[in-house]
Formats: C-alpha cells, structure tokens, sequence
C-alpha cells in the first residue's frame, strides 16, 4: 500500500516566539511545516509551493489575516484557519463569512488545533483530486478527438487506453500503417502518471548496432544518451519487428536491467521508462521466422491493443470525413464543402489501404480543389492512388500493390471469383486467401 505523503501547512505569524511553538508542534504531529512573519510574503511563496492547508494570525503588521485572507483566490488557493489572541465572537463570525475554514483562539488547545487543520487539509487534498479528475475528463474529450469515431471497436479502444493509461505496464500496438499507432502512444503518455515527463520515439527500424550505445546510452564525459534524458517517460519502440537483431539484444537489456553502462563509463545509470511499442505485423509469426526475440516479444506484449483498420470501421467514414474536411477548410480558410451522394459513394467504395492517414489527405486534397472552385472525393481519391506516400517497407508495397490489382479483377469480373482468379494466373483458393489476408470487402467493391 501506498504511504500517504505528510500533510503541509504554512504558518504565518508576526510573533517569533509564537511561530516557533507553532512549528514545533506540528512537526512533531507529523506535518511538513513552512513559516512566514508577514502575510505580504504568503502570494510570492504560494506562487512555487502547494500546501494543504495556511494558518495565520490576525493582527499582523502590513496585512492583516483577514486581509490576507480577502486577497485569496478561493477557487485555487488552500483553506485558511486563523488564529488570533483578540478574537471575539463576531471576528469569527465575519471570519468564516469571508471563507475562513476555522478560527481558533489564543491559547490554544493543541489537540482541537490538530484536528482542525487536519480537517482542513484533508478537504484541501480531496478538493484537488477532484480538480485532477475534471482535468482528466476534459482530457477524455481530448481523446475522442483524436481517436474519432463512434463504432465498437474505436469506442473499445479509447475506454482501454483511459484503463491502460494510469498504469506502467508494457503495452504493444498492432495495426495497419495509418491507423494511428503513435497517436495512441502518446495518448497513452500524455493521459498517464507523468504527462510532463519525456516522450522518446524510436523508429527501430532505423537503429544500428554499430552506433546504438554511443546514441542511446551517451558517452561518459561527453554526453548524456538519449535513454538517460528520457528517463522517467515513455518509451516509445515504432516498428518493433525491423529492429535489427543486435540493437534488440541491447534494447532488451535495458528494459530488464533498468540501467545503461554509457561507453567509457564504469558504473551504469539508472534509467525508468514505460515502454509502449507498436508494429504493423503479426508479432507471433515474426517471432516464430527468428526476426524478433521471443524474449524481447514478452517483456514488451503484457498488454495488445488491436487498433482496427479503415475498412473495418465504414460506419465511421463519414463522421471521420467530415471532420478532416472543416479541419482543413480552417487552415485554408475557405467554407468545407457538403458532401454529396457521388461523395459519400466514393468514401464507401474505396477500400482505404493507407487507412485513417489516407482519409486524411484525401480530404485536404478535396478542400484544395475546393478552393479552385472544383474537385469531389473521387477525384482526391484518384489523385492518392497515384500521389500517395510510397508504402515504408517492401512487404507493405506488394500487399498495396495485390489489393488494388485484386480488387481491380473483382471489379471487372462483377464478382465472379474463378473469373477473376483467372485473371490474375491464380487459383480460386488462393484468391480468397489474399481476400481475407489483405483485409478486402468483396461488397464494397462491387
């Protein structure tokens, strides 16, 4: 169990003497004290310092507690309890009208002094967990504007990014190129323990061996690494199953040992990240063909998330469609068009191989035509079958390559399979294979 941390007060008092009492007090109960002879100093020290709770006197040269009291913004700054030799019944009174948490009078009782403040602080502490969960909602609607959509399987994945994203365990993204990968990454991040902390992506399939621990783990003397600036962020490991065999040995190490040795040094450094990783390829099979280490494969998959491709969310495509188009007609500061039938035919049809990524410069693509008076979302389409980006790896080229051949014989063939299997010099079995391989919508097509 987790160890409450000490409860913090700032005392405020003119008398020296009395200030000290009031320290020695509450340190002994347990609570981290700080202390102030002017109420005029209470604004600069709150502007760096967060405590539960400020007990101040009333009668104090410059500012008095009420005073004091008075210049605080309630909204934000810890309650305050006052404490004053001279106080009568309609002082306290005004006190608590004024938004005192309590009034105490001199002497005091040490115990009901306790009790009070403790009071006090603890409501101060629930006040701002409230305050950190309506921040969190509101990062929620930050979430479903980056993961958009209303179908199951994007509705699923955003509630198990809010449950993954308050934890440290390893989390491993499997989709297609384009469906947002890196997006649920930093989601992952920025809704976690540590948002301000460091984010370092790597693009694995881009790390040599030869040049890794200087880059990485730092030279001694010289620099630091880029896993020891990092530290105690989220580490980010993008296309997981081309990292090459040796920055895999090192890489796994580093996530058992939680330390790196930087070249020169004698004694490692100390590192901690949360390691989320992403890949477009089935990881079991990749393992079982030798190209990624079974036990690299188990320190990073405590938790999979399948992020759905376009194809499979078609009930989103107009909402996702609709969104990039205003996005866009911001920036190009022009009026979005409306999408018409011909429109929302072509959205349906297409069979989005580049996914969420696609859809997205397709529909800049459509306000750019709009702005010459012109275009539709056939026409964008068709100008991203042959503009696009060139696919990343080989094996993504010739899986974009067979469905658009693929779905090209559908189409000509009206859906007639051994037509089209002949067409293309295959075999009708094998013509379905590479249907359900490649994630195409016979339907769609036709």
């Amino acid at each position: 169990m987790t160890q409450r941390q000490p409860f913090k007060v700032l005392v405020v008092d003119d008398d020296k003497s009395m200030r000290q009492s009031l320290v020695e007090l509450l340190e002994a109960a347990g609570w981290t004290v700080s202390a102030l002879s002017r109420a005029t100093h209470v604004m600069e020290y709150l502007a760096s310092a967060s405590p539960d709770v400020i007990l101040s006197d009333v009668r104090m040269p410059g500012m008095s507690g009420l005073e004091l009291l008075a210049s605080l913004d309630r909204q934000v700054a810890p309650p305050v309890v006052l404490i004053s030799a001279h106080g009568d019944i309609p002082m306290a009174v005004q006190a608590i009208q004024d938004g005192a948490y309590g009034f105490i009078e001199k002497p005091y009782e040490p115990r009901r002094l306790l009790t009070v403040l403790r009071h006090a602080a603890e409501q101060s502490r629930m006040r701002r967990s409230n305050a950190r969960l309506k921040d969190r909602l509101f990062k929620l609607s930050g979430l479903d504007r980056i993961l958009l959509g209303q179908t199951d399987a994007i509705t699923d994945l955003r509630q198990e990014v809010l449950d993954l994203a308050d934890t440290s365990v390893a989390v491993l993204l499997q989709g297609d190129t384009g469906t947002g990968k890196e997006l649920v990454a930093h989601a992952l991040h920025d809704l976690g323990r540590s948002p301000e902390a460091p984010f370092l992506a790597l693009n694995c399939a881009a790390l040599s061996a030869d040049t890794f621990e200087a880059e990485m783990f730092g030279i001694a003397g010289e620099s630091d690494g880029r896993l020891a600036a990092a530290s105690g962020g989220t580490l980010f490991l993008d296309e997981i199953c081309s990292c090459p065999p040796a920055a895999q040995a090192k890489l796994l190490r580093v996530i058992e040992d939680q330390q790196v040795l930087p070249v020169g040094a004698v004694s490692p450094v100390p590192v901690s990240f949360r390691v989320v990783s992403a890949t477009n390829e089935d990881v079991v099979v990749v393992a079982e063909e030798g190209r990624l280490r079974q036990d690299l494969l188990f320190r990073l998959n405590t938790v999979v998330l399948s992020l759905p491709p376009l194809r499979q969310r078609r009930d989103d495509l107009v909402l996702l469609a609709t969104h990039f188009l205003n996005e866009y007609a911001k920036v190009y500061e022009i009026d979005a068009p409306e999408l018409d039938q011909d429109d929302l035919a072509a959205l349906l049809s297409h069979s989005w191989p580049g996914n969420v990524r696609e859809l997205r410069h397709v529909c800049e693509r459509r306000i750019l035509a709009a702005r010459r008076g012109g275009g539709s979302v056939a026409q964008a389409i068709q100008s991203d079958q042959h503009f696009d980006e060139v696919p990343d790896t080989l094996r993504e080229a010739v899986a974009a390559f067979e469905r658009e051949l693929i779905g090209k014989a559908i189409k000509a063939h009206k859906g007639r399979m051994d037509a089209a299997a002949e067409a293309l010099g295959i075999g009708r079995r094998t013509l379905n294979e590479k249907i359900v391989k490649l994630g195409l919508d016979k339907e769609a097509l036709l």
